[in-house]
């Protein structure tokens, strides 16, 4: 009697007896899962059958079930070089496979043959690769400690000098080459940006914010933000440093977000200045710069949705200082420092600029104070400082005899409480609102002025005057009078 066996799952052929003339017991399993008859997991398929001891089941490998008959094996082994191989991983090495030609269809990028050299392994001292970068005929290799670059199709020959000098190979990727510097790019591949032959990134590790260009490795961290990013850096905790370039003011922005953090930092650099030039309010998990045209997309762990998404930046028609549909304020941080072994008494504030701004703070430096007791021994127990209440911008502080303030409609005559303006120029008195120090006699509202060495002052955009519209500053100036020298 003909009967057809069919091979399922691997290689082997499942024999079955039958219970009845119309009721099969089978199952659905497979050796490769343990789920064949008489182990946990097998699921009956109906009709179901009654477990008995005439229900039987084989698994035979075997041409017709004989002894030493033809074997169902795996048939060629194709670039198998171990019986059984062992997975490892080489987070310093690179490989490549076959080649790619889709004009003549061959893709051979599933091929990596071990019958040609196809690795290149770099020194694992330097920690494991983070980034690479294809730029020309160079492959550009961005470890945890180490910056290099290895050619392509190119290898590098050493003279007797010492000399590196390039020559054509059939090596796919050349000797490595270190950039000068002990420095790569930790563990935050995001912080990578590129524009031109320029390479922007950070190296947490040893705090640092880098530029890879033509001449080498510059830290351009140290222009002036040194103590920024190594307090920065220090509390990062496993966060993110996404890093873009801006196309349209050209700038690479580096935002710096710690992990359990809600606060963070995104920040600009400009190679026109040589320098970081703002702190932006936005925070943004990544970004891309298009045909001139720059984006960030918007963050999606908050509770208001609507707000995640790809955003475009420097629209006309969108509010300034306005990020993710939020509307912030732009706002300057600057000192005052004439005379710097003077004493002084700053009087009064003014600005060179648009209506619209306000002062947030003016403080002066930190002064010791010792106590009563033990004065003479000129041991300061507590710091104080000046500092004076928020000066309204020229509308914002602007009210009537009739108790109407703005933005409401005054009557005249219109009285200002902040700036007023005079000759195109806003100025107002700094009233001083510190509370009273050990041994001071006039303080507070009885007193005009801040008193220090110098002042430390944060103005920025009211939300009265045209909000989310232009304000320029062109200087910022105080009047003051010796205290001592």
């Amino acid at each position: 009697m003909a009967a057809i066996v069919e091979v399922k799952y691997f290689n082997s052929f499942v024999l079955r007896k039958t219970l009845d003339g119309s009721n099969d017991a089978c199952w659905n399993g497979s050796r490769g899962n343990n789920t064949y008859p008489g182990r946990a997991g097998a699921v009956p398929i109906t009709p179901v059958a009654v477990a008995n001891d005439n229900a039987w089941f084989v698994e035979e490998a075997r041409i017709r079930g004989g002894f030493n008959n033809t074997d169902v094996g795996y048939g060629a082994k194709a670039y198998l070089v171990e019986d059984e191989p062992n997975g490892s991983r080489r987070n310093n090495a690179m490989i490549y496979s076959g080649i790619f030609n889709s004009r003549t269809g061959i893709n051979n990028t599933n091929v990596f043959s071990v019958a040609t050299d196809i690795t290149r392994a770099i020194d694992p001292a330097n920690g494991s690769i983070q980034k690479l970068y294809a730029e020309d005929t160079k492959l550009i290799i961005l470890q945890e400690k180490k910056s290099s670059f290895c050619p392509i199709d190119k290898d590098v020959i050493y003279t007797a000098e010492g000399n590196t000098a390039l020559t054509a190979s059939n090596l796919v990727i050349g000797t490595n080459v270190s950039y000068a510097g002990n420095f790569g790019i930790s563990k935050n591949p995001e912080s990578f940006a590129v524009y031109g032959y320029r390479k922007y990134y950070t190296d947490k590790d040893r705090n640092a914010v880098l530029r890879l260009s033509q001449d080498g490795l510059t830290e351009i961290s140290n222009y002036g933000m040194i103590d920024f990013f190594r307090d920065q850096f220090s509390v990062l905790n496993g966060g993110k440093l996404t890093g873009i370039w801006d196309i349209y003011n050209k700038q690479y922005v580096l935002s710096i977000q710690p992990k359990n953090v809600n606060s963070f930092k995104t920040l600009s650099f400009d190679e026109q200045v040589q320098g970081w030039t703002s702190l932006y309010s936005y925070k943004p998990q990544h970004g891309l710069s298009l045909k001139s045209n720059y984006y960030t997309l918007g963050p999606s762990s908050i509770a208001n949705t609507d707000t995640a998404g790809l955003y475009q930046q420097y629209i006309s028609t969108v509010p300034r200082a306005q990020f993710y549909k939020t509307q912030g304020k732009s706002s300057i941080e600057f000192i005052f420092n004439p005379k710097a072994s003077m004493s002084k008494v700053f009087k009064t504030i003014n600005y060179e600029g648009s209506n619209g701004w306000q002062v947030d703070s003016f403080v002066s430096d930190l002064t010791g104070v010792g106590s009563v007791d033990t004065d003479f021994l000129d041991f300061a127990t507590t710091n104080t400082q000046d500092t004076t209440a928020l000066i309204y911008s020229y509308n914002q502080g602007a009210y009537d005899n009739y108790g109407n303030v703005a933005p409401a409609v005054l009557i005249p005559p219109v009285n200002r409480a902040g700036f007023a303006r005079k000759e195109n120029k806003y100025m107002s008195n700094l009233v001083n609102s510190s509370i009273a120090t050990p041994g001071e006699v006039v303080f507070g509202n009885a007193m005009t002025g801040i008193k220090g060495y110098f002042a430390t002052v944060k103005i920025s955009n009211d939300t009265v005057t045209d909000p989310g519209g232009t304000k320029e500053l062109y200087a910022a100036s105080s009047d003051y009078v010796e205290s001592a020298y």
